[in-house]
Protein backbone atom coordinates (compact mmCIF):
# COMPACT_ATOMS: atom_id res chain seq x y z
CA UNK A 1 0.00 0.00 0.00
CA UNK A 2 1.42 3.60 -0.61
CA UNK A 3 2.90 5.67 1.48
CA UNK A 4 0.80 8.75 1.82
CA UNK A 5 2.83 12.04 0.01
CA UNK A 6 3.72 13.71 3.57
CA UNK A 7 6.36 10.42 3.72
CA UNK A 8 8.12 10.82 1.03
CA UNK A 9 12.39 10.40 1.61
CA UNK A 10 15.17 12.43 2.02
CA UNK A 11 18.06 11.12 0.59
CA UNK A 12 21.66 10.19 2.16
CA UNK A 13 24.04 9.40 -0.87
CA UNK A 14 26.46 6.88 -1.77
CA UNK A 15 28.60 8.11 -4.75
CA UNK A 16 29.82 5.26 -6.33
CA UNK A 17 26.75 3.58 -6.91
CA UNK A 18 22.91 4.90 -7.35
CA UNK A 19 21.75 3.74 -4.21
CA UNK A 20 19.83 5.90 -1.88
CA UNK A 21 18.77 5.63 1.64
CA UNK A 22 15.06 6.87 2.26
CA UNK A 23 14.07 8.26 4.72
CA UNK A 24 10.29 9.56 6.25
CA UNK A 25 9.69 13.58 6.88
CA UNK A 26 7.34 15.27 8.43
CA UNK A 27 5.19 17.63 6.44
CA UNK A 28 5.52 21.16 6.81
CA UNK A 29 3.16 24.51 6.63
CA UNK A 30 1.94 25.65 3.44
CA UNK A 31 3.25 28.64 1.28
CA UNK A 32 6.46 26.73 0.60
CA UNK A 33 8.34 27.67 3.60
CA UNK A 34 8.80 24.62 5.19
CA UNK A 35 11.67 22.33 3.85
CA UNK A 36 12.69 18.55 4.52
CA UNK A 37 15.14 17.85 7.55
CA UNK A 38 17.69 14.92 6.63
CA UNK A 39 17.81 12.67 10.00
CA UNK A 40 20.72 10.59 11.35
CA UNK A 41 22.28 8.37 8.70
CA UNK A 42 20.88 4.74 9.18
CA UNK A 43 23.56 2.06 9.17
CA UNK A 44 24.48 1.01 6.02
CA UNK A 45 22.70 -1.92 4.19
CA UNK A 46 19.07 -0.78 5.94
CA UNK A 47 16.02 -1.76 4.14
CA UNK A 48 14.52 0.66 1.82
CA UNK A 49 10.89 1.33 2.03
CA UNK A 50 8.34 3.61 0.36
CA UNK A 51 6.83 1.92 -2.30
CA UNK A 52 5.76 4.05 -5.61
CA UNK A 53 3.36 7.06 -5.25
CA UNK A 54 3.59 7.40 -9.03
CA UNK A 55 0.46 6.88 -11.16
CA UNK A 56 0.24 3.75 -13.48
CA UNK A 57 -2.96 4.89 -15.44
CA UNK A 58 -2.48 4.91 -19.06
CA UNK A 59 0.65 2.63 -18.94
CA UNK A 60 1.16 -0.48 -20.73
CA UNK A 61 3.98 -1.93 -19.01
CA UNK A 62 5.64 0.90 -17.23
CA UNK A 63 4.07 2.04 -14.28
CA UNK A 64 2.06 -0.47 -13.19
CA UNK A 65 4.52 -3.33 -12.89
CA UNK A 66 7.20 -1.48 -10.82
CA UNK A 67 8.38 -2.25 -7.37
CA UNK A 68 9.04 1.47 -5.88
CA UNK A 69 11.38 4.32 -6.90
CA UNK A 70 12.96 3.46 -3.75
CA UNK A 71 13.78 0.02 -4.00
CA UNK A 72 16.73 1.80 -5.96
CA UNK A 73 17.32 3.99 -2.71
CA UNK A 74 19.00 1.41 -0.23
CA UNK A 75 22.04 2.21 1.60
CA UNK A 76 23.74 5.18 2.50
CA UNK A 77 27.78 4.74 2.02
CA UNK A 78 30.30 5.45 4.50
CA UNK A 79 33.19 6.76 1.76
CA UNK A 80 31.50 10.35 2.37
CA UNK A 81 28.77 10.35 4.42
CA UNK A 82 27.25 12.87 2.06
CA UNK A 83 23.19 13.79 3.70
CA UNK A 84 20.63 16.07 1.83
CA UNK A 85 17.71 17.85 2.21
CA UNK A 86 15.37 19.22 0.15
CA UNK A 87 14.95 22.80 -0.18
CA UNK A 88 11.14 22.52 -0.45
CA UNK A 89 8.38 20.19 1.56
CA UNK A 90 6.93 17.74 -0.78
CA UNK A 91 3.60 18.80 -2.79
CA UNK A 92 1.03 16.92 -0.75
CA UNK A 93 -2.38 18.60 -2.54
CA UNK A 94 -3.55 18.60 -5.89
CA UNK A 95 -2.58 21.38 -8.12
CA UNK A 96 0.66 22.43 -5.75
CA UNK A 97 4.16 22.08 -6.99
CA UNK A 98 7.32 21.63 -5.04
CA UNK A 99 10.80 22.95 -6.48
CA UNK A 100 13.16 20.47 -7.18
CA UNK A 101 16.95 21.35 -5.34
CA UNK A 102 18.53 19.17 -3.16
CA UNK A 103 21.55 20.85 -0.94
CA UNK A 104 24.30 18.62 0.41
CA UNK A 105 24.07 19.51 4.08
CA UNK A 106 27.20 17.51 5.14
CA UNK A 107 29.52 15.93 3.54
CA UNK A 108 30.42 18.54 0.88
CA UNK A 109 34.65 18.41 1.64
CA UNK A 110 34.52 15.56 0.17
CA UNK A 111 33.36 16.65 -3.15
CA UNK A 112 35.80 17.91 -6.08
CA UNK A 113 36.01 21.64 -6.50
CA UNK A 114 35.10 23.23 -9.37
CA UNK A 115 37.71 23.59 -12.03
CA UNK A 116 39.37 27.26 -13.20
CA UNK A 117 37.44 29.47 -10.18
CA UNK A 118 39.07 32.73 -10.95
CA UNK A 119 40.02 32.68 -7.09
CA UNK A 120 41.88 29.08 -6.87
CA UNK A 121 42.64 29.82 -3.26
CA UNK A 122 38.89 30.13 -2.37
CA UNK A 123 37.43 27.79 -5.18
CA UNK A 124 34.06 26.14 -4.47
CA UNK A 125 33.42 22.60 -4.07
CA UNK A 126 30.98 21.03 -6.66
CA UNK A 127 31.27 21.89 -10.74
CA UNK A 128 31.40 25.00 -11.84
CA UNK A 129 30.83 26.43 -15.75
CA UNK A 130 34.21 25.48 -17.36
CA UNK A 131 33.33 21.59 -16.09
CA UNK A 132 29.55 21.74 -17.20
CA UNK A 133 31.10 22.80 -20.70
CA UNK A 134 33.88 20.29 -20.40
CA UNK A 135 31.32 17.79 -19.93
CA UNK A 136 28.33 18.72 -22.33
CA UNK A 137 30.91 20.00 -25.28
CA UNK A 138 29.80 23.22 -24.96
CA UNK A 139 31.00 26.66 -26.82
CA UNK A 140 32.25 29.46 -24.24
CA UNK A 141 30.70 31.99 -26.11
CA UNK A 142 27.29 31.79 -27.78
CA UNK A 143 23.61 33.10 -26.87
CA UNK A 144 24.31 36.61 -27.18
CA UNK A 145 20.78 38.15 -27.38
CA UNK A 146 19.11 35.16 -26.32
CA UNK A 147 16.56 35.19 -22.98
CA UNK A 148 16.43 32.07 -21.01
CA UNK A 149 13.54 32.75 -18.19
CA UNK A 150 13.49 30.84 -15.53
CA UNK A 151 10.52 30.34 -13.28
CA UNK A 152 9.79 29.94 -9.62
CA UNK A 153 7.76 30.72 -6.47
CA UNK A 154 7.81 33.11 -4.27
CA UNK A 155 10.43 36.21 -4.09
CA UNK A 156 14.74 35.69 -3.40
CA UNK A 157 15.54 39.08 -2.32
CA UNK A 158 19.17 38.65 -2.99
CA UNK A 159 18.82 36.97 -6.44
CA UNK A 160 20.74 39.54 -8.41
CA UNK A 161 23.46 40.16 -5.70
CA UNK A 162 24.29 36.09 -5.35
CA UNK A 163 24.10 35.61 -8.93
CA UNK A 164 26.97 38.87 -9.05
CA UNK A 165 29.22 36.75 -6.56
CA UNK A 166 28.74 33.68 -8.36
CA UNK A 167 29.67 34.95 -11.81
CA UNK A 168 32.39 37.43 -10.46
CA UNK A 169 33.95 34.23 -8.81
CA UNK A 170 33.66 32.04 -12.34
CA UNK A 171 35.19 35.19 -14.34
CA UNK A 172 31.99 35.70 -15.77
CA UNK A 173 30.64 38.74 -17.48
CA UNK A 174 28.77 40.86 -15.36
CA UNK A 175 24.57 39.63 -15.75
CA UNK A 176 22.88 43.00 -13.74
CA UNK A 177 19.39 45.16 -13.80
CA UNK A 178 21.85 48.27 -14.82
CA UNK A 179 23.50 46.59 -17.68
CA UNK A 180 20.04 45.13 -19.03
CA UNK A 181 21.06 41.42 -18.66
CA UNK A 182 18.95 40.33 -15.71
CA UNK A 183 15.43 41.21 -15.22
CA UNK A 184 13.32 40.63 -12.38
CA UNK A 185 9.31 40.44 -12.67
CA UNK A 186 6.55 38.88 -10.76
CA UNK A 187 3.66 36.69 -11.91
CA UNK A 188 2.10 39.74 -13.87
CA UNK A 189 5.24 40.97 -15.32
CA UNK A 190 5.52 43.65 -13.25
CA UNK A 191 7.80 45.12 -10.30
CA UNK A 192 4.75 43.77 -7.85
CA UNK A 193 7.24 40.68 -6.38
CA UNK A 194 5.59 38.03 -3.93
CA UNK A 195 6.90 37.19 -0.42
CA UNK A 196 10.03 35.92 -0.01
CA UNK A 197 10.57 32.44 0.85
CA UNK A 198 14.10 30.76 1.64
CA UNK A 199 13.54 27.38 0.44
CA UNK A 200 12.34 28.45 -2.91
CA UNK A 201 15.70 31.07 -3.05
CA UNK A 202 17.54 28.43 -2.63
CA UNK A 203 15.84 26.67 -6.03
CA UNK A 204 16.05 30.46 -7.80
CA UNK A 205 20.19 30.53 -6.92
CA UNK A 206 20.59 27.63 -8.18
CA UNK A 207 18.67 28.14 -11.41
CA UNK A 208 20.25 31.47 -11.84
CA UNK A 209 23.99 30.04 -11.22
CA UNK A 210 23.16 26.95 -13.70
CA UNK A 211 22.04 29.53 -16.80
CA UNK A 212 25.10 31.80 -15.59
CA UNK A 213 27.41 28.53 -15.93
CA UNK A 214 25.86 27.02 -19.66
CA UNK A 215 25.76 30.15 -21.72
CA UNK A 216 27.14 33.12 -19.57
CA UNK A 217 26.56 35.26 -22.78
CA UNK A 218 22.58 35.08 -22.33
CA UNK A 219 20.26 37.60 -20.47
CA UNK A 220 18.15 35.95 -17.62
CA UNK A 221 14.30 37.03 -16.96
CA UNK A 222 13.51 35.85 -13.60
CA UNK A 223 9.68 35.35 -13.01
CA UNK A 224 8.90 34.94 -9.53
CA UNK A 225 5.05 33.20 -9.33
CA UNK A 226 2.56 34.25 -6.19
CA UNK A 227 2.71 31.04 -5.14
CA UNK A 228 3.25 27.16 -5.87
CA UNK A 229 0.20 26.28 -7.17
CA UNK A 230 -0.10 25.23 -10.46
CA UNK A 231 -2.28 28.28 -11.71
CA UNK A 232 0.27 31.15 -10.71
CA UNK A 233 3.51 28.85 -11.77
CA UNK A 234 1.57 28.61 -15.30
CA UNK A 235 0.49 31.92 -15.17
CA UNK A 236 4.27 32.95 -14.57
CA UNK A 237 4.87 30.70 -17.87
CA UNK A 238 2.71 32.57 -20.26
CA UNK A 239 4.10 35.88 -18.73
CA UNK A 240 7.85 35.18 -19.08
CA UNK A 241 7.11 34.10 -23.06
CA UNK A 242 4.97 37.32 -23.35
CA UNK A 243 8.74 39.12 -22.62
CA UNK A 244 9.90 37.53 -25.30
CA UNK A 245 11.98 34.27 -23.32
CA UNK A 246 12.05 31.53 -26.20
CA UNK A 247 13.71 29.39 -23.40
CA UNK A 248 11.87 29.01 -20.40
CA UNK A 249 12.96 26.33 -17.44
CA UNK A 250 11.16 24.91 -14.50
CA UNK A 251 12.24 22.68 -12.06
CA UNK A 252 9.42 21.86 -10.02
CA UNK A 253 7.19 19.02 -10.18
CA UNK A 254 3.90 17.62 -8.42
CA UNK A 255 0.92 14.77 -8.62
CA UNK A 256 -0.57 13.89 -11.87
CA UNK A 257 -4.00 14.95 -12.22
CA UNK A 258 -7.31 14.93 -14.70
CA UNK A 259 -6.73 18.73 -14.95
CA UNK A 260 -2.98 18.08 -16.84
CA UNK A 261 -4.63 17.90 -19.82
CA UNK A 262 -5.90 21.81 -19.33
CA UNK A 263 -3.00 23.00 -17.53
CA UNK A 264 -1.17 21.98 -21.07
CA UNK A 265 -3.64 24.15 -23.43
CA UNK A 266 -3.01 27.38 -20.55
CA UNK A 267 0.13 26.78 -19.80
CA UNK A 268 2.53 24.72 -22.12
CA UNK A 269 1.44 25.30 -25.43
CA UNK A 270 3.81 27.48 -26.66
CA UNK A 271 4.92 26.67 -30.37
CA UNK A 272 8.71 27.86 -31.22
CA UNK A 273 9.49 28.06 -27.11
CA UNK A 274 11.85 25.45 -25.62
CA UNK A 275 10.28 25.02 -22.03
CA UNK A 276 12.18 22.49 -20.07
CA UNK A 277 10.44 20.64 -16.88
CA UNK A 278 12.38 18.83 -14.43
CA UNK A 279 11.68 14.99 -14.20
CA UNK A 280 11.98 14.86 -10.38
CA UNK A 281 13.68 13.49 -7.53
CA UNK A 282 12.44 10.52 -6.27
CA UNK A 283 13.30 7.73 -8.35
CA UNK A 284 10.73 5.96 -11.03
CA UNK A 285 7.27 7.36 -11.08
CA UNK A 286 5.64 10.14 -13.32
CA UNK A 287 5.38 13.95 -12.17
CA UNK A 288 3.66 16.76 -13.89
CA UNK A 289 4.42 19.27 -15.64
CA UNK A 290 7.33 17.11 -16.74
CA UNK A 291 4.40 14.90 -18.16
CA UNK A 292 3.44 17.46 -20.37
CA UNK A 293 3.51 16.26 -24.06
CA UNK A 294 4.65 20.25 -24.66
CA UNK A 295 7.60 20.28 -22.29
CA UNK A 296 11.30 19.13 -23.15
CA UNK A 297 11.13 16.80 -19.75
CA UNK A 298 15.01 16.80 -18.02
CA UNK A 299 16.35 13.55 -16.22
CA UNK A 300 19.41 13.18 -14.11
CA UNK A 301 22.72 11.58 -14.09
CA UNK A 302 25.67 10.97 -11.74
CA UNK A 303 28.52 12.65 -13.94
CA UNK A 304 32.19 11.64 -13.40
CA UNK A 305 35.45 12.30 -14.87
CA UNK A 306 37.32 9.49 -16.54
CA UNK A 307 40.05 8.43 -18.56
CA UNK A 308 37.83 8.32 -21.86
CA UNK A 309 38.57 10.54 -24.74
CA UNK A 310 35.25 12.95 -23.67
CA UNK A 311 37.08 12.95 -20.41
CA UNK A 312 33.25 12.37 -18.47
CA UNK A 313 30.79 9.42 -18.11
CA UNK A 314 27.26 9.62 -17.17
CA UNK A 315 25.09 6.99 -15.27
CA UNK A 316 21.65 7.38 -14.35
CA UNK A 317 21.01 8.58 -11.00
CA UNK A 318 18.52 6.84 -8.95
CA UNK A 319 16.34 9.89 -8.20
CA UNK A 320 15.90 10.96 -11.40
CA UNK A 321 11.71 10.85 -12.25
CA UNK A 322 10.48 8.44 -15.18
CA UNK A 323 7.52 6.78 -15.95
CA UNK A 324 5.02 7.06 -18.31
CA UNK A 325 2.40 9.62 -18.22
CA UNK A 326 -1.27 9.01 -16.78
CA UNK A 327 -2.91 12.12 -18.80
CA UNK A 328 -0.81 12.91 -21.56
CA UNK A 329 -0.78 11.51 -25.12
CA UNK A 330 2.55 10.48 -26.26
CA UNK A 331 4.12 12.90 -29.00
CA UNK A 332 4.50 11.92 -32.41
CA UNK A 333 7.87 12.31 -31.60
CA UNK A 334 8.19 9.47 -29.31
CA UNK A 335 8.46 6.26 -30.73
CA UNK A 336 9.00 3.93 -27.53
CA UNK A 337 6.33 0.67 -26.71
CA UNK A 338 6.16 0.08 -23.16
CA UNK A 339 4.33 3.51 -22.45
CA UNK A 340 0.61 3.78 -23.88
CA UNK A 341 0.80 7.66 -23.41
CA UNK A 342 3.34 9.95 -23.04
CA UNK A 343 7.16 8.88 -21.49
CA UNK A 344 9.26 10.83 -19.49
CA UNK A 345 12.17 11.50 -19.55
CA UNK A 346 13.32 13.25 -22.77
CA UNK A 347 16.92 14.07 -22.37
CA UNK A 348 19.53 14.85 -19.38
CA UNK A 349 22.43 16.28 -17.38
CA UNK A 350 23.80 16.03 -13.83
CA UNK A 351 21.74 15.88 -11.31
CA UNK A 352 23.02 13.82 -8.59
CA UNK A 353 23.96 15.84 -5.07
CA UNK A 354 27.17 13.18 -4.89
CA UNK A 355 28.38 14.63 -8.48
CA UNK A 356 26.80 18.18 -7.28
CA UNK A 357 27.52 21.65 -8.76
CA UNK A 358 28.27 24.83 -6.62
CA UNK A 359 25.72 27.54 -6.01
CA UNK A 360 25.76 30.46 -4.75
CA UNK A 361 22.70 31.68 -1.62
CA UNK A 362 22.35 33.92 1.27
CA UNK A 363 18.90 34.20 1.91
CA UNK A 364 17.93 32.80 5.02
CA UNK A 365 19.99 30.47 6.74
CA UNK A 366 22.29 29.59 4.02
CA UNK A 367 25.69 31.44 3.97
CA UNK A 368 27.28 31.65 0.63
CA UNK A 369 28.89 28.61 -1.51
CA UNK A 370 26.75 25.11 -1.45
CA UNK A 371 26.58 22.16 -3.50
CA UNK A 372 23.25 20.82 -5.06
CA UNK A 373 21.80 18.70 -6.86
CA UNK A 374 18.23 17.18 -8.24
CA UNK A 375 16.96 17.85 -11.43
CA UNK A 376 16.46 21.21 -10.50
CA UNK A 377 20.08 21.50 -11.78
CA UNK A 378 19.55 19.98 -14.83
CA UNK A 379 16.33 21.48 -16.48
CA UNK A 380 18.37 25.06 -16.54
CA UNK A 381 21.31 23.33 -18.05
CA UNK A 382 19.19 21.87 -20.96
CA UNK A 383 17.36 25.03 -21.52
CA UNK A 384 20.43 26.90 -21.74
CA UNK A 385 21.97 24.49 -24.25
CA UNK A 386 18.73 25.36 -26.38
CA UNK A 387 19.69 29.30 -25.93
CA UNK A 388 23.21 28.31 -27.73
CA UNK A 389 21.78 26.21 -30.40
CA UNK A 390 20.04 29.29 -31.51
CA UNK A 391 16.26 30.21 -31.93
CA UNK A 392 13.83 27.82 -32.87
CA UNK A 393 11.62 27.63 -35.84
CA UNK A 394 8.41 29.54 -36.06
CA UNK A 395 5.70 26.96 -35.02
CA UNK A 396 8.11 23.83 -33.83
CA UNK A 397 7.96 22.28 -30.68
CA UNK A 398 11.67 22.17 -29.71
CA UNK A 399 11.14 18.97 -27.09
CA UNK A 400 11.17 16.88 -30.56
CA UNK A 401 14.48 18.22 -31.64
CA UNK A 402 16.70 15.66 -29.88
CA UNK A 403 14.80 12.52 -31.70
CA UNK A 404 15.89 13.94 -34.63
CA UNK A 405 19.34 14.49 -33.48
CA UNK A 406 20.31 11.40 -31.33
CA UNK A 407 23.93 10.99 -32.60
CA UNK A 408 24.57 14.19 -30.89
CA UNK A 409 23.84 13.24 -27.05
CA UNK A 410 25.72 10.99 -24.99
CA UNK A 411 23.78 7.97 -24.48
CA UNK A 412 23.38 6.64 -21.08
CA UNK A 413 23.39 2.89 -20.50
CA UNK A 414 24.30 2.53 -17.10
CA UNK A 415 21.84 3.19 -13.85
CA UNK A 416 18.64 2.78 -12.58
CA UNK A 417 15.95 4.89 -10.46
CA UNK A 418 14.14 1.62 -9.06
CA UNK A 419 12.43 -1.60 -10.62
CA UNK A 420 10.10 -1.90 -13.26
CA UNK A 421 10.56 -5.39 -14.79
CA UNK A 422 13.64 -5.02 -16.53
CA UNK A 423 11.89 -2.20 -18.72
CA UNK A 424 14.49 0.48 -19.96
CA UNK A 425 11.75 2.83 -17.94
CA UNK A 426 13.73 2.72 -14.64
CA UNK A 427 17.47 1.80 -15.82
CA UNK A 428 20.46 3.28 -18.40
CA UNK A 429 19.62 1.17 -21.59
CA UNK A 430 21.24 2.28 -25.21
CA UNK A 431 19.22 4.37 -27.29
CA UNK A 432 16.17 5.91 -25.28
CA UNK A 433 15.59 5.01 -21.56
CA UNK A 434 13.26 6.78 -19.04
CA UNK A 435 15.42 8.33 -16.34
CA UNK A 436 18.04 9.71 -18.46
CA UNK A 437 16.08 10.44 -21.79
CA UNK A 438 18.19 10.26 -25.28
CA UNK A 439 21.19 11.09 -23.08
CA UNK A 440 23.16 14.60 -22.21
CA UNK A 441 24.18 17.00 -24.30
CA UNK A 442 27.18 16.53 -26.63
CA UNK A 443 27.47 19.86 -27.97
CA UNK A 444 24.57 22.20 -29.30
CA UNK A 445 23.06 20.35 -32.52
CA UNK A 446 20.89 17.46 -30.73
CA UNK A 447 18.74 21.33 -29.71
CA UNK A 448 18.29 22.60 -33.49
CA UNK A 449 15.57 22.76 -35.33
Amino acid sequence: MPLPHTWRHQLAIDPHSARHTPRRTRPHGSGGGGRGRVRPLPAAGAAPTAPSTGSSTGSSTGSSTGSSASSAQAAASSAHGLTTERSCAVATAPGQMACKALKVTSGVDSLAVSARSKHPAATPSGYGPSDLRSAYGLPSSGGSGATVAIVDAYDDPNAEQDLATYRSTYGLPECSTADGCFRKVGQSGTSSLPSADAGWAEEISLDLDMVSATCPQCHILLVEADSSSMGDLGESVNTAVSLGAKYVSNSYGGGESSADSSYDSSYFDHPGVAITVSSGDSGYGPEYPAASRYVTAVGGTSLTKDSSSRGWTDAVWSGAGSGCAAYDAKPSWQTDGDCAERTIADVSAVADPATGVAVYDTYGSDSGWEVFGGTSASSPIIASVYALAGTPSAGSYPASFPYAHTGSLNDVTSGSNGSCSGSYLCGGASGYDGPSGLGTPNGTDAFAG
